[in-house]
């Protein structure tokens, strides 16, 4: 665990000048692709507030998370680390809270932002989702811990919350209720002397029934009567889709919310119900930055907005998390998320598409705070975006890479390969290679054109490299390890390594 290099309080020495240590806000939000932004270029979302933090800072066209699914991302954006070494490959299953240990927090045994930030002086505070382990109590050296039971939304109304050390039914929103309690805690902070890290994950736009099932009740929803849609693809559902949810869907094997892959696609209602909810989360930080303005806060804080993971809105046939198909998607917008950092000195209205990961939020939010010797529990590819901050371009990001259970990606500026783990006899996974500089939508499979052979090897073996590298014996999955909690395929995972393989903590 890293140890500050500074004294507390509220600066810090730097270059031989005193500079104010920033308060660090991060939003996140919860399925969201970077496309889902008007700064981002869609003309049919209303999101005049985030448009007008990208403006006023750097905006990272090409980020991508290293997994599409919740609780992976959050605990590798914590911890700077691949799934396949802090363990979590897939979304904790509330329903397996009962053979968790008792408040386990699924990555407390590594180094995590929050502990490094409470360890520097910060103030720390998490008000929104957590869903990487028990929520009830406070988690990861947060001082202030406001959130709700859930990792799934079933419903963004009348939800049970926790709220410091009550609990209680919140009858409205429950974005409007994680703005407010934000709003709450900046108050608090006013005039302080220690600066704050506030981890604001809300709880939307989600994207699954029964949450945007039918015409939102926001008050955005009117934006969006009339809207036809046509920044969404309207297209059939992929194979890999209907094999992985459909025959469970007709013998009643999934929950409500998770029919989404089959059923959502082309539903206008839902998909303007999803916009909706997009403009609410624009107006809750807008609602936030106003009173960081209000409190004399704006100028000594950092402002960062992402998603946990991108999510595919019927491209390439898939509606919602790369595990939306089997095997899972390697596609775009399923990986794609918006990341935009404004204030504390970050250049204006600078555009950045240089390829960065997720992780590299960790070694960023630790520099911001004048941390310098924070490193993760494993070996990291996470590299510090101060340089993109301030203008300039990124050394050493020629690939990104990201991993579903048993599927692995590399990303390049020219190439998407997705190499598919081979070892479980029961089932034959394809590979596929796209050429994104002249195939942008990655609509043409050249996995099995002899021409191509070249190119993947070269891929292959770059990505084997990579995960030789940043993955650890106990959560390799691919070389017989393990998962902290639930996986998508436990029949899978034995197929390959036998009956008794299983995850740590599971049912």
């Amino acid at each position: 665990m890293c140890r500050p290099t500074h004294s507390c309080g509220r600066t810090i020495a730097k270059k031989g000048l005193k500079l104010k240590r920033p308060n660090i806000l991060l939003f996140m939000s919860d399925n969201q692709p970077a496309d889902l932004l008007g700064c981002y270029g869609n003309d049919e979302v209303i999101t005049p507030h985030l448009n007008g933090l990208a403006a006023r800072g750097v905006r990272f066209s090409n980020a991508y998370c290293v997994n599409a699914m919740c609780s992976p991302c959050r605990a590798s954006v914590l911890t700077g680390l691949m799934p396949s070494q802090h363990g979590i490959h897939n979304w904790l299953d509330d329903r397996l809270i009962d053979h968790w240990p008792e408040n386990w927090s699924a990555i407390g045994g590594f180094a995590n932002i929050p502990t490094i930030m409470k360890q520097a002086g910060y103030t720390t505070a998490l008000i929104g989702k957590f869903h990487l382990g028990v929520p009830f109590t406070p988690q990861l050296a947060f001082d202030h811990w406001v959130t709700f039971p859930h990792g799934h939304t079933t419903s963004f109304y009348d939800n049970e919350v926790i709220d410091q050390e009550q609990r209680y039914r919140f009858a409205g929103h429950t974005v409007d209720f994680f703005t407010d309690k934000t709003i709450e805690f900046l108050e608090g902070q006013a005039g302080q002397d220690d600066p704050f890290f506030a981890f604001v994950p809300y709880n939307g736009p989600y994207g699954h029934w029964p949450s945007i099932k039918g015409r939102a009740k926001t008050e955005f929803a009117d934006l969006y009567d009339d809207a036809d849609m046509h920044s969404i693809p309207r297209e059939g559902l992929s194979i890999d889709v209907i094999e992985r949810f459909g025959l469970r869907v007709v013998e009643g094997g999934v929950r409500e919310q998770l029919k989404g892959p089959l059923l959502l696609p082309n539903n206008i209602e839902s998909l303007r119900n999803y916009f909706a909810q997009v403009s609410l989360i624009d107006h809750g930080v807008g609602r936030i930055l106003s009173a960081l303005d209000r409190l004399d806060l704006d100028q000594d804080t950092i402002v960062i907005y992402t998603a946990d993971h991108g999510f595919s809105l019927g491209h390439n046939g898939v509606w919602g998390h790369g595990a939306a198909a089997f095997p899972a998607t390697g596609h775009r917008p399923s990986y794609n998320i918006p990341l935009i950092f404004s204030g504390g000195g970050t250049t204006n209205g600078h555009l950045c598409e240089d390829l960065v990961s997720q992780i590299d939020l960790f070694p960023t939010l630790a520099s911001l705070a004048g941390v310098n010797n924070a490193t993760p529990s494993h070996p990291s590819a996470a590299k510090d975006l101060a340089p993109a901050l301030a203008g300039d371009d990124l050394a050493g990001t020629d690939a990104v890479f990201y991993e579903q259970e048993e599927t692995r990606v590399v990303r390049t500026e020219e190439w998407l390969y997705v190499s598919r783990f081979k070892d479980a006899p029961s089932y034959t996974l394809s590979d596929e290679l796209y050429h994104i500089a002249s195939d942008p939508n990655e609509r043409n499979n050249l996995i099995d054109d002899p021409t191509q052979s070249e190119t993947v090897a070269k891929l292959t073996k770059k990505i084997c490299a990579y995960f030789d590298a940043f993955s650890s014996e106990k959560y390799d999955l691919w070389k017989g390890g393990s998962a902290a909690s639930n996986v998508s395929f436990d029949k899978f995972w034995k197929d390959a390594w036998g009956e008794d393989w299983s995850p740590e903590y599971s049912a």
